[in-house]
């Protein structure tokens, strides 16, 4: 009886807590440099609607996204139909949510996004998140931190220890192509304290070539 009791408590914790709806603090950008992710309507709380323009280059202002799942929809601003959908899991407090094309349809693109956790795993401070959007393994090396990552494989680089006087740490990607490694880039960039990146690699569609796309996020001290 006991057991049949909690059981119960459980199931009606759980129902009050999917009526009264999931909020994730979300920011947003897209991967396409050719086609704009439409003007959207996101669902702020039950009753309130925001709009939403996803940036190409940079990430955008945090707002809030509501839903009574674990789904999240993001339709037209125009015509009110879905554009893209999104599941985040009950436990993420916090997410950077990225507009990934899919295949066209109509000759309009689809789109598809990727869940990026907004935590100390994905973004040690003054680190780099690096996410494997191609098809084979690829590569890198981020200042000590040498790594193979395959397929729809995320990682949290460390700020590197070893920066030289401006802070500067060498920054190098290979994607592994037919047997071979094949060079993507190679450069330097600056570690600073409160500051990410976020680097995505994929097979640009356009060109057939490697490519490594990086953006920053400085993250500021909140003023007490």
């Amino acid at each position: 009886m006991r057991i049949l009791t909690i059981c119960f408590s459980l199931l009606f914790q759980t129902i009050l807590h999917a009526q009264d709806g999931t909020k994730v603090d979300c920011r947003f950008l897209s991967l396409d440099t050719q086609n704009e992710v439409p003007k959207m309507l996101v669902l702020s709380g039950k009753d309130a609607q925001a709009s939403l323009t996803v940036p190409t280059g940079s990430i955008s202002e945090k707002m809030t996204c509501f839903s009574l799942t674990d789904t999240f929809t993001f339709v037209s601003a125009a015509d009110q139909k879905p554009i893209a959908t999104a599941k985040i899991s009950p436990n993420i407090k916090a997410a950077i949510l990225v507009f990934v094309p899919g295949p066209s349809a109509s000759d309009k693109p689809t789109w598809r996004i990727f869940v990026v956790e907004d935590s100390a795993k994905n973004f040690p401070d003054g680190g780099a998140f690096v996410a494997n959007f191609h098809s084979q393994d690829i590569r890198f090396v981020i200042g000590e931190t040498k790594l193979i990552l395959h397929p729809g494989a995320t990682y949290g680089v460390p700020i590197p220890t070893k920066r030289d006087s401006f802070n500067m740490a060498p920054v190098a990607f290979q994607f592994q192509q037919d047997g071979a490694w094949v060079g993507a880039s190679e450069t330097m960039l600056r570690f600073l304290p409160k500051t990410n990146y976020l680097m995505f690699t994929f097979m640009d569609k356009s060109s057939g070539r490697p490519r490594v796309v990086t953006f920053q996020d400085s993250k500021f001290a909140v003023a007490e």
